[in-house]
């Protein structure tokens, strides 16, 4: 072009004052973008700082102050009485025309390569704007004081100890580790020390790294028929064959599994015994002291995971498999602090030493730092009593909305179901004695401001069921929220009053 008057500036030029980014910068960054793309090629003579101030409506300074930090980075060259050229660099960059140029301030909305992408690995929650709506079975953390934790963590944040840590790798953290290996021993009846516990950031991250340590490819792990599903995903993505036991009102068949260990090699079985997921139901003494024989006789592990045993409602109470293993077999895994809120918890790991050694080691590539502040905080709530005052409290809270759930049910639905009352956890096992479409019911209830997620359905040739959570409802939103399933079950009823969508 004859004239750096006639380069297209505008095309390729978006700043934004919204940003906090200064603008001598932006245009410095979308100049360079340009030149390496081709659109300023070498030897192009840039306007003069007056005649580009103009033309972006920008101080002169601005502008200025751009071409001198072009010239310091080597972009452009500056010439006395003459003006700034574009240097020819490094990469050789065929000139484009200029009717084709795109806005620089978009970004690539794919990759230029290819990559491996996985259904796996596909979210299962669902996102929804509705005033009621049932899950799993979570806690409401409308019962923690938030108030009293940000206290404690900011406390925390203000100790020169505590700076100090922060500094340090994990594995110097080790005041938390004492305070939940006491925990754990006294409310699971284990008898561990710090070095058979790893911390990490969820359960979820627990069986990655376990997956990833203990999984090879093509290796046979069991889980429930119906299982969680978070579990079999990471088990799958890690390369294990995948197969499902029969589970019934006294938890996973053991002999089922006996029978199948004559015929093929088990790497690993994940269970979660206290309240399995989803139907809530416990294992047997019988079963567990069964479990345990196999996994010594045909050297599998057994990953324990202990879901839901912190929401126990009778006063006896079974104690996990790994209080009772002598021959380190079983790896216990679970969340601390689940009553409290999710960013007020952390994920554990027990096993014995040499296996934790081991997974530190894969801890220290994804998490290497850890939350050093709340592992502390979490550690005082243990030590002061606070954490077992306030589960105290909570599980009164949710004892109450259980029984006040199971009266509703079978006030609204009567014959239409079957339960059978959990002894822990935040959520009841429904199942259905009619026929009826669980998405089509889930569909209507949304219409009226009720959402059911698709993942606590279970609808099959064998079964239909779900997993309704109450812990996270108060006693109204519990009321209005079965009044209006009830009412899209049974539309003709006259009690049925829904509100319109």
């Amino acid at each position: 072009m004859s004239s750096p008057v006639d380069i297209p500036f505008l095309s390729f030029i978006s700043l934004d004052r919204s940003t906090k980014t200064p603008i001598y910068l932006q245009l410095t960054q979308q100049l360079i973008n340009a030149i390496q793309r081709g659109y300023l090629v070498a030897g192009t003579k840039m306007p003069g700082s007056r005649t580009l101030s103009e033309l972006l409506g920008l101080h002169r300074k601005t502008v200025i102050a751009a071409y001198e930090d072009l010239h310091q980075q080597g972009w452009v060259a500056i010439h006395p009485n003459k003006g700034a050229y574009v240097m020819d660099n490094k990469t050789k960059i065929a000139e484009r025309p200029y009717d084709a140029l795109v806005s620089l301030s978009n970004y690539p909305t794919q990759t230029g390569y290819t990559f491996k992408q996985s259904n796996i690995l596909d979210n299962p929650f669902e996102q929804t704007n509705c005033t009621y709506q049932f899950n799993d079975g979570t806690p409401d953390i409308r019962l923690t004081q938030m108030s009293y934790l940000t206290s404690l963590y900011s406390a925390s944040m203000k100790r020169k100890s505590t700076v100090k840590k922060i500094t340090r790798n994990k594995e110097d953290s080790t005041y938390f580790k004492e305070q939940l290996s006491n925990y754990l021993n006294i409310s699971r009846g284990l008898h561990i020390s710090k070095n058979n516990l790893l911390i990490t950031r969820s359960t979820e991250m627990s069986l990655y790294i376990i997956s990833q340590l203990l999984i090879e490819a093509g290796d046979v792990v069991m889980v429930g028929e119906l299982g969680f599903f978070t579990a079999n995903m990471t088990f799958l993505k890690a390369g294990a064959n995948v197969k499902t036991l029969p589970v019934d009102e006294q938890g996973i068949n053991v002999d089922a599994l006996e029978d199948l260990l004559k015929t093929i090699k088990i790497r690993l079985v994940y269970i979660t015994p206290h309240h399995h997921y989803p139907t809530t139901v416990s294992l047997n003494a019988k079963r567990r002291v069964q479990l345990l024989q196999l996994a010594q006789k045909h050297g599998f592990i057994i990953i324990e995971d202990d879901y839901d045993y912190d929401f126990q409602y009778d006063k006896s109470t079974i104690m996990p498999l790994a209080s009772a293993d002598t021959n380190g077999m079983v790896i216990y895994v679970g969340s601390f602090g689940k009553s409290l809120a999710p960013s007020f918890s952390a994920g554990f790991v027990v096993a014995p030493q040499n296996l934790i050694l081991e997974m530190q080691k894969y801890l220290g590539i994804i998490d290497r730092q850890g939350d050093v502040v709340m592992e502390q905080v979490l550690g005082e709530m243990i030590a002061e009593g606070d954490f077992h005052r306030h589960l105290k409290k909570s599980l009164k809270v949710y004892l109450e909305r259980r029984n006040y759930c199971c009266k509703l049910l079978i006030e609204h639905f009567r014959d239409e179901i079957s339960f059978e009352v959990p002894n822990g956890g935040l959520a009841i096992w429904l199942k259905w004695n009619r026929p009826i479409s669980l998405l089509q019911l889930a569909k209507s209830c949304q219409k009226h401001d009720l959402f059911i997620p698709k993942n606590i359905l279970y609808q099959n040739r064998k079964i239909m069921a779900m997993r309704l959570g109450f812990g996270h409802l108060t006693v109204e939103e519990m009321e209005r929220s079965l009044e209006i399933m009830s009412g899209c079950l049974n539309p003709s009823l006259p009690s049925a009053s829904l509100p319109k969508g």
